[in-house]
């Protein structure tokens, strides 16, 4: 196996949401980690909208999304990248040629009732059981572009969770590149948008552990550098379910922005501040925050039970606005 090209010096990292609805507890916990880890280290954090599959984004979602995190003091650092725009297309077009120059995508004629029908369940559903891997059947009409996988195990130690891999050849199998109704896939998108921006640490949600082998694959057969990736703990409800917008999880409010930020510390496991005094504002709050930052303090589980800020009880916060 190739060794995996280093990424440069100097932190760049992202916070990534897709517009599909309002940011909730679970969104800022990512959102202030990511944020955290780079102004700890005095590096730069970007903000990109994933907002590839325009069928699933909420009109408004992405504007509410930047007001929201400019409410709460996490600024970014360089302009906005929305992956729906022409520029990140031509980007994603340009690296579906090259790895199609180098022999290592064919199409797919597929449908998924018919994947389904004829192959295992893998890490997440069906494993594509190379129908079309040598050339379309007959009667068979391009769909998808699918990248052809290696046999054998593709993995990292991620700085939470510990080492992680998979032999995607036999947990995944050639995975979409291009969908049918000719959207870029997730992967694709966001590998090319990480090499591009220069992305040297990723820090984001566990629930997106399972692409990482996927996304280092596509780092190695496009020449891309590797960062780094610390994967969170999910925040759930009583339930055991993710919280999220699917899940009716409660939107983030700005009428109690610092008591968020102090919850999500908590549930990071971090410092807190002196609470015998009022809250600080957010902007002073993430400067202590971030001097004394401790990524190691990160509970190494893959789920916390958390309340969302906005469903907390009245008495968190006692009648002169101080932390209870």
């Amino acid at each position: 196996m190739h060794a995996a090209i280093q990424p440069p010096d100097g932190y760049r990292g992202r916070f990534a949401p897709s517009p599909t609805g309002a940011l909730h507890f679970g969104s800022l916990v990512a959102a202030l980690a990511s944020y955290l880890d780079a102004r700890s280290r005095n590096g730069t954090w970007l903000l990109r909208i994933e907002d590839i599959d325009q069928a699933r984004c909420i009109p408004g979602a992405a504007d509410e999304i930047i007001r929201m995190l400019a409410d709460f003091a996490l600024e970014w650092d360089e302009p906005i990248v929305y992956q729906s725009h022409a520029t990140s297309q031509q980007r994603y077009r340009q690296a579906l040629e090259r790895l199609t120059e180098q022999g290592l995508t064919y199409p797919c004629g597929c449908s998924r009732k018919e994947i389904a029908d004829s192959s295992q369940t893998g890490i997440e559903g069906p494993i594509y059981p190379g129908t079309c891997r040598a050339g379309l059947p007959p009667g068979k009409l391009p769909r998808a572009v699918r990248l052809r996988v290696a046999d054998g195990d593709f993995g990292c130690e991620d700085r939470v969770q510990g080492w992680v891999s998979q032999n995607l050849a036999q947990q995944i199998g050639d995975f979409v590149l291009k969908r049918a109704d000719g959207v870029y896939s997730y992967q694709l998108a966001v590998v090319v948008d990480d090499a591009w921006q220069g992305i040297t640490d990723i820090v984001r949600g566990i629930d997106l552990l399972a692409s990482t082998p996927r996304q280092l694959y596509l780092q190695r057969c496009l020449g891309a550098a590797r960062p780094r990736y610390l994967h969170l703990p999910l925040a759930v409800n009583q339930y055991g379910l993710k919280l999220s917008k699917q899940n009716l999880a409660l939107p983030l409010r700005r009428d109690n922005a610092s008591v968020a930020l102090v919850r999500a510390l908590q549930f990071l496991g971090q410092p807190l501040p002196d609470t015998a005094a009022h809250l600080p504002p957010c902007r002073e709050l993430l400067h202590w925050a971030s001097a004394h930052w401790q990524a190691d303090n990160i509970p190494r589980t893959t789920s916390i039970v958390a309340e969302t800020v906005a469903s907390a009880p009245k008495n968190m916060i006692d009648s002169a606005g101080k932390l209870t």
